[in-house]
């Protein structure tokens, strides 16, 4: 299923964890591996983060309607470990889900996150079912005509394979091989707007069936387990998270690359924009910020600044 690239994820995509992993993956993932992550720690889910108290001024921001209802509403896909998944008891939990309630909190408010297909987010802001969308979106300038969007973390593409690379996987040429990638992710139209073109013109097939796309990133990180596909695309944290909940039966091949700005997403001129925009530079700068990201062991994706539709490309 092709999606346009307004509607699609970030630059990257998403994966496991303790919960999701354990239900969904237990059939072919094993252990604890600790591979490393460039430059951030390992999670650490039960670690705990400073309480966030209401800041007057940007709860001033908040529209009277949504003041009201005393809560924000945020889609996010819960297949996407460590931003964001659903733990043992169903409770969807991560980097994203962290950073939306202190975002709520700073503005006097409460985040309900619901679990909602990747793909349905955007769709579901414009039509008022979501005032956020915290999914690990990338900021591009094609999202921000429809969208507007708030920056707070950094990320790229990252290529994962089985350990070992048995099958000698060049992650800069993946012509004619089999990789797994979610639906509606940058990567997925990496391949198709990128990688396939650049195989036609050095006279190579393109990657296997545009890539074998699947909706859920533990069932792409299971296709490369599984031996079904030979390598698979996603957002460098989420391919170090995989890595790490594999029992060591996956490794990260070349370079993080592509690296680019996530995105809160809000209605296109949307009144809680400044709002948000405030609740995350105050998260940054008092510090909650880096403790939720340490948390989770994403600190390597930390911003110093938050934009509003800062997009380069």
């Amino acid at each position: 299923m092709e999606i346009p690239l307004m509607t699609t994820r970030t630059q990257r995509s998403r994966l496991f964890a303790a919960g999701v992993v354990a239900a969904s993956v237990s059939l072919v993932l094993t252990g604890c591996s600790s591979s490393k992550s460039e430059s951030s720690g390992a999670p650490n889910a039960s670690a705990t983060v400073n309480e966030v108290k209401a800041d007057p001024k940007l709860a001033g921001l908040v529209p009277d309607d949504v003041k009201a209802a005393g809560k924000l509403l945020v889609g996010a896909d819960a297949s996407y470990a460590p931003d964001e998944f659903k733990d043992d008891s169903g409770k969807v939990i991560g980097m994203d889900v962290d950073l939306a309630n202190a975002i709520a909190a700073k503005l006097g408010l409460k985040a309900e996150v619901q679990d909602s297909g990747f793909t349905a987010i955007i769709p579901g802001i414009q039509s008022n079912k979501f005032q956020l969308g915290m999914s690990s979106f990338t900021d591009n300038k094609e999202r921000e005509q429809i969208v507007d969007m708030v920056t707070y973390f950094n990320s790229g593409s990252a290529v994962a394979v089985k350990k070992g690379n048995p099958e000698k996987i060049d992650p800069k040429d993946l012509c004619g091989k089999k990789v797994a990638v979610q639906t509606g992710t940058t990567q997925a139209d990496e391949i198709k707007d990128t990688r396939d073109p650049d195989c036609a013109k050095a006279g190579k097939p393109g990657v296997q069936n545009g890539g074998d796309k699947f909706d859920l990133q533990t069932d792409v990180t299971n296709a490369v387990v599984s031996g079904r596909d030979q390598a698979m695309m996603a957002d460098s944290q989420v391919v170090d998270y995989a890595i790490k909940q594999s029992g060591g039966q996956l490794e990260k091949v070349g370079e993080t690359y592509g690296v680019a700005p996530y995105g809160v997403a809000l209605a296109k001129g949307s009144k809680l924009t400044p709002a948000v925009q405030g609740a995350v530079q105050s998260l940054i700068d008092d510090g909650t910020y880096k403790q939720i990201l340490a948390k989770w062991g994403v600190e390597s994706g930390a911003i110093t600044t938050s934009t509003v539709n800062g997009a380069v490309s």
